[in-house]
């Protein structure tokens, strides 16, 4: 949907972390392979936290028809790696990272590993 941006979708994951219920959960997810740097994806990771987004998942981008955006690069599974070290030091309670994971990768288990962190 064109009128869902990136700072709109920021603001509505951090209206849900203002207003949501103490056990709330927020994820996001990232999709490599547009074309974009480490630096965006470093400051999208700082703007999801500040959002108060605690779980992240980072995927491969396929082309789901030619009317869409071209694959730019194919990551190879060590980035993918990376990415997801990078999102705990971003202090995410946790991450999934692979080429074919979406947002509902191992969703139970992150949401579990996002609440024993807020445990503490």
């Amino acid at each position: 949907d064109r009128r869902a941006g990136y700072d709109r979708s920021l603001a509505l994951l951090a209206a849900a972390r203002r207003s949501g219920p103490t056990r709330l959960v927020l994820k996001s997810s990232i999709m490599l392979g547009l074309g974009e740097s480490d630096a965006e994806v470093d400051r999208a990771l700082d703007d999801l936290r500040a959002s108060g987004v605690d779980l992240v998942t980072f995927g491969q981008y396929l082309r789901p028809s030619p009317a869409h955006w071209a694959v730019a690069r194919f990551v190879p599974p060590e980035e993918f790696d990376r990415w997801r070290n990078r999102a705990i030091a971003h202090g995410f309670a946790g991450a999934e990272a692979g080429p074919l994971v979406r947002s509902s990768y191992h969703a139970e288990a992150l949401y579990d590993r996002a609440i024993a962190h807020r445990e503490g």
